[in-house]
């Protein structure tokens, strides 16, 4: 019995083990990242090695990792490392975001002074719409949104503003990813529909979500162009259906579309009209 005790017990050690080197191994990758970053020069394997308190060993496996990914570049002739490509890139694209919310917090404010409703900004990630700023309605009546919040593009203002300029083959494409699958009774679930959507949202330059996400809710959002022409986010507002009626809606269409060519202007995209 005692054996069978024994043997029962050592799997879930074995887990415990195996997790803590995995933990290891990321701390002392990050560790070498970090070093690369503090100096204006390269770095050999054995000055790493030394500096970060990584073994020889472990050094040049993490390193040969590294290299393979992009994070780190090792010169040939030399076997200097430095900070490779992919980290500059990522550390664009997080300043980048960091910009775009900055940029788009005024815009925001605006429109909740203005309307009294809450307004948010999203951008598209894998398909999904992702809520990244937001200033919430001073009333009492808030929207079930949330920073890092993922919706299905087809059943949002904002999703569908994100998307709209895409082709028909990136369109399908996402689809493809996340089924078109219905959220409320007012959902759009056919590629036919959505692509007549999308056409009439070029038209008039916003989208309307009119409870096709959440009973009750209505949502307009516009595009914001980068100066390449791509949409890169979407500035929305919410609201219920009795403050966001049928007189009001084109009012509140132009209102979010002045402030996102605005934010495109900004962007060196489109200027406001």
């Amino acid at each position: 019995m005692a054996r069978v005790a024994i043997a029962h017990n050592a799997e879930p050690a074995k887990r415990r083990e195996t997790n803590r080197e995995q933990v290891t191994s990321v701390e002392r990758a990050l560790s070498i990242l970090e070093l690369l970053a503090s100096r204006n020069h390269g770095l050999s394997s054995s000055e790493i090695s030394r500096a970060a308190k990584v073994p020889k060993s472990s050094t040049s496996y993490l390193l040969r990792t590294l290299v393979g990914r992009g994070y780190v570049h090792r010169d040939a002739e030399t076997g200097q490392h430095t900070l490779g490509i992919r980290v500059l890139s990522l550390g664009g694209q997080a300043m980048q975001g960091m910009a775009l919310r900055d940029l788009a917090m005024p815009h925001l404010r605006q429109i909740v002074e203005t309307t009294r409703l809450g307004s948010h900004l999203a951008i598209l990630d894998h398909g999904d719409a992702v809520y990244i700023e937001r200033i919430e309605s001073p009333g009492f009546i808030k929207m079930d949104i949330w920073n890092g919040r993922r919706v299905a593009p087809q059943a949002t203002a904002v999703g569908k503003a994100l998307i709209c300029q895409l082709s028909r083959e990136e369109v399908q494409e996402i689809a493809g990813l996340h089924p078109l699958r219905q959220v409320s009774p007012r959902t759009i679930v056919t590629l036919p529909h959505l692509f007549e959507e999308l056409a009439a949202i070029r038209r008039r330059g916003y989208a309307i979500d009119d409870e096709e996400h959440a009973v009750g809710v209505r949502c307009v959002a516009a595009p914001v162009f980068a100066a390449s022409g791509e949409v890169v986010a979407a500035i929305g507002v919410s609201g219920t259906v009795s403050q966001v009626n049928d007189d009001y809606l084109p009012s509140l269409g132009k209102i979010v579309q002045t402030a996102a060519l605005k934010l495109s202007a900004q962007l060196g995209g489109r200027r406001s009209r």
